[in-house]
């Protein structure tokens, strides 16, 4: 298997995959997805909310908003032997304001300063005169496959790399390929009076070029064990940890079916 990462920053990475087949990054799809924990606020004492909103509600936009995660020195609350909560399992924090002013992410005041919001300018109440809003927010770890809210990707797609052929002898260059071409894969060359393919990668294999060349001189097809993945995070991790977390995790899970092959299925 051979990777190559093509785009990447802070949220967002795009890589291909070479030497593969559909059930391996499917795999790794859907781990990226539900199984890589994230932080996200589980629960919310109201010490004071007089607020035009239900507790619930707030409550529920408190669970949505994207916290940094340290995965290195927190665990889940199941691993946890502690009997609440603990430094080790969750993560405090504080939200307080007196109208009139609206409440943003950034206003989460968290005990643990690597642990706050992704984004300060997420709105999450907005407060009239007199009105007043005092909580403690609980975030823990959580799997995606029990909220979506504990999701680490917002995108964890892939597809088949595509395979363009240009038979030139065939090929009258009257660029009508070019010009329909949605996604601008294809350019004419000039110089030498051809059509050639500059943007392989961004093909959508919508074969828009194929249909509309008379002479069939294009063939759009697919690399069988070739894929683009693109992931994109809410930044409560990098795409990075979030790729190699799930590696991991697909590691464990076929060495639990080799031991469990070897033991005779016991």
């Amino acid at each position: 298997m051979e990777i190559e990462i093509k785009n990447r920053d802070n949220n967002h990475l795009v890589f291909t995959v070479d030497g593969v087949d559909v059930s391996m990054v499917n795999a790794l799809r859907r781990i990226s997805m539900v199984e890589v924990p994230t932080l996200a606020i589980e629960t919310v004492e109201f010490l004071k909310n007089d607020a035009r909103i239900f507790d619930e509600a707030l409550a529920h936009r408190l669970g949505l908003v994207p916290l940094s995660t340290d995965l290195e020195s927190m665990v889940m609350p199941e691993d946890c032997d502690c009997e609440g909560h603990c430094s080790r399992c969750s993560v405090s924090l504080i939200l307080k304001g007196k109208g009139p002013k609206t409440l943003y992410s950034g206003d989460l005041k968290s005990e643990d300063s690597k642990i706050k919001p992704v984004l300060d300018t997420i709105p999450l109440v907005k407060l009239k005169e007199g009105e007043e809003v005092e909580l403690e927010a609980i975030a823990q770890l959580g799997l995606g496959s029990d909220h979506a809210k504990w999701q680490p990707t917002t995108t964890s797609a892939y597809n088949h790399y595509p395979e363009i052929t240009i038979d030139q002898d065939k090929c009258e260059t009257c660029q009508d390929c070019v010009k329909e071409c949605p996604r601008n894969v294809l350019e004419y060359d000039e110089k030498n009076n051809q059509i050639t393919v500059v943007d392989l990668e961004n093909c959508s294999m919508c074969r828009t070029c194929e249909k509309d060349c008379q002479n069939q001189a294009i063939t759009v097809e697919i690399v069988e064990d070739k894929f683009i993945f693109r992931i994109e995070t809410d930044g409560s991790l990098s795409p990075i940890e979030v790729l190699t977390r799930a590696c991991d995790i697909l590691s464990g899970k076929a060495d639990k079916i080799v031991t469990f092959c070897e033991e005779g299925g016991s």
